[in-house]
């Protein structure tokens, strides 16, 4: 299922594979001057492609590689051979080849399907990808995970920020990922004054610097909170229970690789760093 909405010179992709008649656990892309920001999944390339039709694309950027974000990349590159892939550093080999480098759990295969095979150049830290109307600055902005980053059309005031920002409040972090390192990530997204927030998982926000900083509080304060009862003694169940609530449906679909625990145990890894505050 591909749902495509507008939001002024802005096209938004959501797509997710329709089980029972309804589609689940949505993902984002974004289409824009001839850039696409990510693809989808497997599931749905077929169809993004009919979507796309004769829209070219003259540039493909990966926030990421988990496989809701990269599955579309061999389809809507093999519609447009010209286009310019472009992706973190490390995230080169898991487009290569992401059967062997990023095995996926059961949930994952079901969800979102395993990525065919893609190649991207490099991109490098505060580069700008120039489009026919548009420069777009790219961003690293690990956390999410290590090859996470972000494009800022500084101009019209976009941030497209892939899995860096999630709606809701957090309660729980899949394995990987480095919930210090998000909040120093939102906090530099907001730092560049961005005006619309154009996520991979939720709305649409065009109060986009109260959105990112308010996200990043909350996860600081949280941190703080599990940090402290950590330094009290209190056990890691515990904790867990104190600052995450109770148990949670997705830990048992995705058997742990997405739970309270493991977002308790990120924050207690390490120290925040002193550019998250």
């Amino acid at each position: 299922m591909v749902i495509a909405s507008r939001f002024g010179d802005i096209t938004r992709f959501d797509l997710a594979r329709t089980i029972l008649g309804r589609g689940r656990y949505w993902t984002t892309a974004y289409l824009v001057d001839g850039l696409m920001v990510d693809s989808g999944c497997r599931h749905t390339a077929p169809e993004l492609a009919r979507l796309l039709g004769d829209a070219k694309v003259t540039h493909l950027v990966n926030t990421h590689t988990h496989e809701d974000h990269i599955g579309g990349n061999e389809a809507v590159l093999r519609a447009n051979p010209t286009a310019e892939a472009t992706a973190h550093p490390l995230a080169l080999r898991v487009l290569r080849d992401p059967r062997r480098e990023q095995p996926l759990h059961p949930y994952r295969h079901v969800m979102w399907g395993m990525p065919r095979p893609s190649e991207a150049r490099a991109a490098a830290d505060g580069e700008t990808i120039q489009t026919a109307h548009h420069r777009f600055q790219v961003v690293f902005t690990p956390g999410h995970s290590d090859d996470h980053l972000c494009l800022i059309e500084p101009d019209a005031g976009w941030a497209f920020t892939g899995d860096l920002f999630v709606g809701g409040r957090d309660r729980a972090l899949r394995v990987g990922g480095d919930a210090w390192a998000i909040v120093a990530s939102l906090r530099r997204i907001a730092a560049l004054g961005p005006t619309l927030l154009l996520p991979g998982a939720a709305r649409v926000r065009a109060e986009a610097v109260p959105a990112l900083l308010e996200k990043a509080a909350y996860l600081e304060e949280l941190g703080g909170r599990i940090v402290a009862m950590h330094r009290q003694g209190r056990s890691e169940a515990e904790i867990v229970r104190a600052a995450c609530g109770g148990p949670m449906l997705i830990e048992l679909i995705t058997l742990g690789h997405f739970s309270r625990r493991g977002l308790v145990r990120s924050f207690l890894r390490r120290e925040p760093r002193p550019d998250s505050r």
